[in-house]
């Protein structure tokens, strides 16, 4: 039993939905349970919607409101082209209960003016609450047996919201006793990605790009033998093909490289994905739902056997570089200790690091809290920051095996002016800090040296 998770593009309109029919259709005739089915919202939804919030809180709600419309009859319009008879009354009335909660919401953010972190999880949710009753009405109508299953019910988080952390044992425990059940019936559980809901029974959201690790959370929880991705592209590719129209097709891959690629820029699949798959050992392929019939690309524990070359290159842009140089602590004890300790009280991420006798310098790109850091790090050291600096990463298994990879990573980089080199314990990347603007020329030359 296989657990398929669409993303946005997957489900933008009444012509995808059709087509994932289609995809679910052809699962069923493979296996007699499922598949389990987890939906993004329809793209370009969540954005619309986080405006909206903004909107509101910014004391427009007369802007906010002008909107909800646009939203009402986009759903209304899916669910009209899809879904017939009495089940198309029921499925318009929950949409509209939907919207109307949303519009309550919308108004008393205007009054609060101010937008909560836990009232914006309130409102990226209705999306995917949306799209999920849609695909569930649309799967029923077309004589595939589908039940709608609330994430909010099954998907329990901590109380971080807008990026929370789902718990690993409360989830599975929902999740065996409301998705299993639906599954050893025959019938297709649907549910949304992206959401979940806090001990206490507060909506909450994993982030940007969270529908990824609500499907494997899924396919965890229910022991799927696959986890299917499916999207807009072929598959993982060699680099990023908005810069390198020559970007190969990664047929086969480890969790670790995936994992490397993914968190250092990949945008097909989210960092988070491969936690809950490499826990259960459970095999994740990223698919094109617009091309049903390709391979797409296999993940993994062991990845391709055999591979000589890199597995492929990622990048990250708008990252800020931030030298801490130590001062009356000169090789003292414990300053690294005060310096983690500041990011971690800004619960700031640290991408790369790097040492030298006197100084340390980190990557962020995450910069919320940037100036709040800076203060905190210049009660013990000198702080600089330099903004607009890209990471450019080369991801291989290989790397741990062939020490003279690496000395070509660098070696073809010699007329690019790099800022930071690093090589993570795991051996499996070489990771560059450059400037913004010499990305593209950099990622064009290793693809041409390692994929071309």
């Amino acid at each position: 039993m296989v657990v398929q998770k669409f993303g946005g593009t997957s489900v933008a309109d009444p012509a995808a939905i059709k087509r994932l029919i289609e995809i679910v259709r052809a699962a069923r005739t493979r296996d007699g349970r499922g598949p389990a089915v987890v939906v993004s919202a329809m793209s370009g939804v969540t954005d619309g919607l986080l405006g909206l919030a903004a909107a509101a809180g910014g004391s427009q709600l007369g802007e906010a409101l002008s909107r909800m419309p646009q939203i009402r009859d986009r759903h209304t319009s899916a669910a009209r082209a899809l879904v017939t008879g009495a089940a198309l009354d029921g499925l318009l009335g929950q949409i509209d209960a939907q919207i109307d909660e949303l519009t309550d919401v919308i108004k008393a953010l205007a009054v609060l003016r101010e937008v909560s972190p836990r009232t914006l999880d309130v409102v990226a949710a209705a999306g995917e609450l949306l799209s999920s009753r849609i695909v569930a009405a649309a799967l029923a109508c077309a004589d595939v047996p589908a039940e709608w299953v609330d994430a909010r019910q099954v998907i329990v988080t901590n109380t971080e919201h807008t990026r929370a952390t789902p718990l690993g044992k409360e989830t599975s425990a929902r999740l065996r006793a409301s998705v299993w059940p639906i599954l050893e019936r025959g019938h297709v559980p649907v549910l949304g990605g992206f959401i979940g809901a806090t001990a206490a029974g507060h909506t909450s959201t994993l982030g940007r790009g969270g529908s990824d690790y609500s499907g494997a959370l899924v396919g965890a929880g229910v022991d799927a033998s696959e986890i299917q991705i499916w999207t807009d592209v072929d598959g993982m590719l060699s680099a990023d093909p908005r810069v390198i129209k020559e970007a190969r097709l990664v047929d086969r891959l480890s969790f670790a490289e995936a994992a490397e690629l993914a968190y250092f820029g990949a945008k097909v699949l989210h960092p988070s994905t491969i936690l809950p798959a490499v826990e259960r050992n459970i095999p994740v392929r990223i698919l094109n739902s617009w091309k049903p019939e390709a391979p797409g690309t296999l993940i993994t524990g062991a990845g391709l056997p055999g591979r000589k070359g890199l597995t492929g290159l990622a990048s990250k842009r708008d990252v800020t570089v931030i030298d801490i140089t130590s001062t009356r602590m000169l090789m003292a004890y414990g300053f690294l200790r005060r310096v983690f300790e500041v990011f971690e009280r800004f619960t700031t991420a640290v991408d790369m690091v790097t040492t030298s006798e006197v100084s340390v310098s980190v990557t962020v790109d995450d910069v919320r809290h940037l100036d709040e850091i800076e203060e905190g790090l210049s009660e013990f050291a000198a702080v600089s920051v330099e903004r607009h600096m890209s990471l450019l990463c080369a991801v291989g298994d290989v790397l741990q095996h062939e020490p003279e990879m690496a000395a070509r990573v660098v070696g073809v980089l010699e007329e690019v002016p790099l800022r930071m080199i690093s090589q993570a314990a795991s051996r499996r990347n070489i990771t560059v800090v450059l400037r913004q603007h010499d990305l593209p020329h950099a990622m064009e030359r290793l693809h041409e040296e390692f994929f071309q």
